[in-house]
């Protein structure tokens, strides 16, 4: 049963209204988790995390600009990392958050890499959900490509099903229910009726900038956790973090520990066996 949590908002320099979920659960002493999502994803991605958590710390899921309950942006070119990184320093600010550690997953935690810049001192710890500082340019080009694609759907097993269909090779073993509940997290009931997508389709326009996906140097930012705990989690099957980019970062890292879940392409849900004991034994460093 997912705890109870309060809905959050804040204002951003630009005057969009960012949205998160506060568990206020945990005892003092323990830093805070802020849970930041991929490229399309939003808060309800963490609540399975959140329900096995924030008895312990307390848990802070936001959802990015134009995403989930979160307002849309009027220009869509501040849909880049720089200006997620000052959305979330000023989220940081707004919830009184003095010591956190980032479960990042995709965007979320390349975010959370380059969030050490302006964020060392409040920052315990970093768990990387299927990034790493090299990605795969064929994934990056697939999710690129389908970016906006579909919606529109009139029911939620018709989005579950037709979801089904475009991502199985991420998903291979997932039954249906599964696939609505991954519909749930995605999409969202239009005012119009339909089932669509939770996000603007606008968050695609800097990828389609000449160098819009050019990358910045992940190796240095990684570099500046070298004396804080770190995780990477793989999937398996994963287009987007490649297993030796994983056991490059690990011996590179001395605070690093890896965990591979098989079966699950890009991105884990964290909701994997493998994945929960490695973050039970990395969370459990903080208390």
């Amino acid at each position: 049963m997912e705890p109870a949590f309060t809905d959050q908002y804040l204002w951003t320099s630009d005057n969009v209204r960012l949205h998160y979920r506060d568990y206020a659960g945990g005892a003092g002493g323990r830093p805070a988790l802020l849970c930041l999502p991929g490229l399309t994803r939003n808060a309800r991605d963490f609540e399975a995390f959140a329900g096995r958590y924030a008895p312990r710390f307390r848990v802070i899921t936001p959802s990015f600009r134009g995403r989930g309950d979160s307002g849309y942006a009027r220009d869509p070119l501040t849909y880049v990392p720089l200006t997620y990184l000052q959305d979330m320093g000023r989220l940081l600010d707004a919830a009184m958050v003095d010591k956190v550690v980032i479960v990042g997953t995709s965007l979320g935690g390349l975010i959370g890499l380059l969030l050490d810049v302006t964020q060392r001192q409040r920052i315990a710890g970093l768990a990387l959900n299927d990034v790493g500082p090299d990605m795969n340019p064929e994934g990056l080009a697939r999710i690129r490509i389908g970016l906006g694609k579909g919606g529109n759907w009139p029911s939620w097993l018709t989005a579950a099903r037709d979801i089904a269909r475009r991502q199985a090779d991420l998903y291979p073993h997932w039954g249906l229910d599964q696939w609505l509940a991954h519909a749930k997290r995605l999409c969202r009931v239009s005012r119009a009726g339909p089932i669509m997508w939770d996000y603007d389709p606008e968050i695609a326009a800097p990828l389609n900038l000449p160098h819009g996906d050019q990358q910045l140097d992940l190796w240095l930012a990684l570099d500046s956790y070298r004396d804080r705990p770190l995780l990477s989690v793989r999937g398996a099957l994963s287009d987007i973090l490649a297993a030796d980019t994983q056991a490059k970062m690990a011996a590179r890292m001395p605070m690093l520990s890896a965990v591979t879940v098989p079966g699950v392409g890009h991105a884990p849900t964290l909701e994997e066996p493998e994945a929960v004991a490695a973050l039970d034994d990395f969370l459990g460093r903080f208390g």
